[in-house]
């Protein structure tokens, strides 16, 4: 009998690695358009807000979704990095992934937030 329970409990810690390993780490990447007063994002996942704080910024500044996972900050002044986001996981809370985009990003460049989502 023991026997049996060994195998049905490693059964379901396999199973449980593999439903926990179809995760998707987010990304955001820094889309055309982009420039020193504005920041266009595409996000691998769907998110339901992002919000931008520059450096030595008090407050946050949310982005408007343009299309399906493109979010957009403009401004008249010049963006001052790098870039902490906070966003709202579907069905889920708020993240924040500090200094995530560096100030000298590149239009095409890939950010890792290092936060898995399903």
């Amino acid at each position: 009998m023991a026997s049996l329970s060994s195998f049905l409990l490693s059964t379901s810690v396999a199973a449980l690695l593999v439903i926990g390993s179809f995760a998707t780490e987010l990304t955001f990447k820094v889309d055309q358009g982009s420039s020193t007063t504005s920041l266009n994002l595409f996000t691998n996942v769907a998110i339901s807000e992002v919000e931008v704080k520059e450096k030595g910024a008090g407050d946050w500044t949310g982005l408007k979704e343009s299309s399906a996972n493109t979010w957009t900050l403009k401004t008249g002044a010049k963006l001052k990095g790098p870039f902490s986001v906070r966003f709202l996981v579907k069905n889920g809370g708020y993240r924040v992934v500090d200094d995530v985009i560096p100030e000298a990003f590149k239009v095409g460049s890939v950010y890792k937030s290092g936060i898995q989502l399903k």
